[in-house]
């Protein structure tokens, strides 16, 4: 990871809200922690790599988006929750200009793309691991989420 990967990285944790996000990889390994009024990282690079040192980035608080308002899904209970398994940017489409992945009364299986999730520059498409009916979406497209946040509720069949 070079210095300018950092670098983004830092900024879309600072964007998109979250705590702490740790990654770790053969030689490397680095986490960023955050708050409203720094960011902290911490990086062990291996030897022999050079790096730049990094500008001081200015956080602000992020502003945290109100959840969209909907009618009330009547008892939940009976539904399964679609929860995130990354941070990220959430897309109901592969672009701006194709059809939605899926719509609120829309059947589908394992193995059914319900979404995307854009994570550093990386689209990760979210799989439906049963088979069901969807009930609610639950974000907005292109929003920031988070890990574990619910996505969809899938009424099994």
């Amino acid at each position: 990871m070079d210095i300018k990967q950092i670098q983004d990285l830092i900024r879309f944790v600072a964007k998109s809200g979250v705590n702490e996000v740790s990654i770790e990889q053969n030689d490397f390994k680095i986490t960023i922690k955050t708050n409203q009024v720094q960011t902290i990282v911490n990086a062990t690079v291996p030897e022999g790599l050079q790096y730049a040192p990094a500008q001081p980035l200015a956080t602000a608080p992020v502003p945290v988006a109100a959840a969209p308002a909907a009618e009330p899904v009547a008892d939940t209970s009976k539904y399964v929750v679609v929860k995130s398994p990354m941070i990220g940017t959430f897309y109901r489409s592969a672009s701006p200009d194709k059809p939605l992945f899926v719509n609120v009364g829309d059947e589908i299986k394992p193995g059914s793309v319900l979404c995307i999730i854009e994570a550093m520059k990386l689209f990760n498409e979210i799989e439906a691991e049963i088979s069901g009916r969807v009930v609610k979406i639950l974000v907005d497209n292109a929003s920031p989420v988070e890990y574990d946040q619910p996505l969809f509720l899938v009424e099994p069949i």
